[in-house]
């Protein structure tokens, strides 16, 4: 007996889904996510999202945000202080070290803006989706009510030739 999870039943009635797939797959690999910096996900109403990371000590030039295929990065480089080869800490709660965090955004999710304030690094998102991706009704035509749609487009060639 195999001990194998297979997700095949969740896409079985879907079609354009393999990156869908691919997320659970890395999903249950194990996660070595990164704890530091803490941060937030957060839903402002339908369509609006904010990411907020505790950076106290990072200043926006220690600081990069990218966006690039979907997967939205970022990134916080501490530059060594000179100052710091004159101080022993008694205790050493805040972090310094550099840091790296992914976002896999989903389609349609566009950044709206980032800042920095209080030690806080905000990046809100909002969802657009194009007219084109928005549900919408398919009409069902009868082959029982005359010709079919396909029939009229031959004999309409036909015609023209």
């Amino acid at each position: 007996m195999s001990t194998a999870l297979s997700l095949e039943p969740l896409f079985r009635h879907s079609i354009g889904f393999d990156r869908f797939s691919d997320l659970f797959d890395r999903a249950l690999e194990g996660s070595s996510a990164s704890t530091f910096p803490p941060y937030n996900i957060e839903k402002h109403g339908e369509n609006q999202y904010r990411i907020v990371l505790a950076v106290a000590g990072f200043s926006e030039e220690d600081l990069s945000i990218k966006l690039e295929n979907g997967v939205l990065t970022v990134t916080g480089t501490k530059a060594d202080d000179k100052n710091d080869q004159n101080i022993t800490y008694m205790h050493h709660g805040i972090g310094r070290d550099s840091f790296k965090l992914t976002y896999r955004l989903e389609d349609h999710i566009e950044v709206q803006g980032a800042n920095l304030e209080n030690g806080l690094l905000v990046i809100d998102l909002l969802r657009e989706i194009p007219e084109e991706a928005k549900p919408r009704e398919i009409e069902i035509n009868s082959l029982g009510s005359g010709k079919s749609q396909l029939h009229k487009i031959e004999s309409r060639n036909e015609s023209t030739a």
